[in-house]
């Protein structure tokens, strides 16, 4: 076993901020790699809560906009793999670290920009946050009930997935072509575009059934009480998940309606299901529906608030959930390789909190970046 790590002896140089760059070399850094955040020292106001996705990495502020700020990045990105940057299209260039002249420097780069619309067509310079992301590729009107305005998920899904996971996965893939080729590449990653490649089992169910899928009645959201939410006597909620007919015919034998089997698709009976079944529900409460649903194959669970899910054992025992000195448990690695896995290795950095240590492994005395400090360089 490599206590280190998948990704160890990758060097990555991250130029992003907010969430989807951040989360992206997270996962890069969760499984080896060494993670340089570079930042303008002018965000150092930036509060002093660290956020988690800063973990296992390194923290540099730099002013690339000084020639000095550019000498010390090209000095770093020489012995790079990877550059990762969230700007808005043109600003990299406007700076002088896009990919071209990264490429002059190191031509086996691998160079990943994330960014809400990507690199090319009419929306590339619009701006825009999770919400839009999810408004423009048709997810955000499939989120929620009925007849209601369409909710927005309690998670950024465009950021975590859209951009930080896509990214982290184009980059692996470009380095495993490295590899074998010895080039590197460009990699645009837009989180628009990875909202809209989730929409497979939408055009599965639209092919299928002949229908435009509708907010609060897809055959995955509410439409049958076989895959539906319910109400507990305490006022709480589980869900029914009993896709296949064989879970859904052991919940309705356990709750007393085994002539609901076979009826689990039959739309002309499909709000009578879905009404018996949360008069069914609320006839006890959260705990004890759980317990009596323990070790059955029906596809019940009970709906935890975050709290509650790390508490959980599951997580627990899956390594998932790990008590740390910050205010809240540090979330665990959630892709496990048993010959090299990832790790909760350093808790999150402060902003800056590297700067020295890593000008001084590139050469720089204590009379030059005391220079630098002073010049606002660094």
């Amino acid at each position: 076993m490599n206590p280190t790590g998948a990704l160890s002896g990758i060097t990555v140089i991250d130029l992003s901020r907010l969430l989807p760059g951040p989360y992206c070399t997270m996962i890069l850094a969760d499984h080896g790699a060494r993670v340089i955040a570079v930042e303008a020292p002018r965000y150092r106001d930036r509060g002093e809560t660290v956020f988690p996705v800063y973990r296992n990495k390194s923290h540099l502020t730099l002013d690339l906009k000084s020639e000095a700020g550019l000498h010390i990045f090209f000095r770093l990105v020489k012995d790079a793999d990877v550059v990762v940057e969230g700007f808005r299209p043109g600003v990299v260039t406007r700076l002088g670290v896009d990919y071209p002249a990264v490429c002059r420097v190191n031509p086996k780069i691998v160079y990943c920009s994330i960014t809400g619309y990507g690199q090319t067509g009419p929306m590339r310079h619009a701006a825009g946050h999770d919400v839009n992301y999810l408004s423009r590729a048709g997810l955000l009107d499939l989120m929620g009930e009925k007849g209601r305005t369409p909710a927005i998920p309690g998670v950024p899904v465009a950021d975590l997935v859209g951009g930080g996971m896509n990214g982290a996965l184009g980059i692996v893939m470009a380095l495993f072509h490295r590899e074998r080729s010895g080039t590197g590449q460009y990699i645009d990653i837009s989180m628009t575009d990875g909202m809209l490649g989730m929409l497979p089992t939408v055009q599965f169910f639209q092919a299928l059934f002949g229908t435009d899928q509708k907010r609060g009645e897809t055959f995955l959201s509410h439409r049958y009480a076989c895959y539906n939410t319910y109400e507990t006597a305490d006022g709480r909620y589980l869900s029914v998940g009993a896709v296949e007919n064989p879970f859904w015919q052991n919940l309705c034998h356990h709750l007393g309606k085994p002539e609901y089997g076979p009826l689990q698709y039959d739309d002309t009976h499909r709000e009578e299901i879905i009404a018996v079944m949360r008069e069914k529900f609320r006839e006890k409460s959260l705990w004890e529906w759980e317990r009596e649903f323990e070790g059955l194959d029906v596809c019940v669970s009970p709906i935890r608030t975050v709290a509650e899910a790390m508490q959980d054992p599951l997580f627990n025992m899956r390594e998932m959930v790990a008590q740390s000195d910050q205010p809240t448990p540090a979330l665990g690695v959630p892709v496990k390789l048993n010959e090299t896995p990832g790790a909760v290795r350093t808790a999150p950095v402060a902003f800056g909190e590297n700067t020295d240590r890593i000008l001084r492994d590139l050469g720089y005395d204590e009379a030059e970046i005391k220079a630098l400090r002073e010049k606002g360089v660094v």
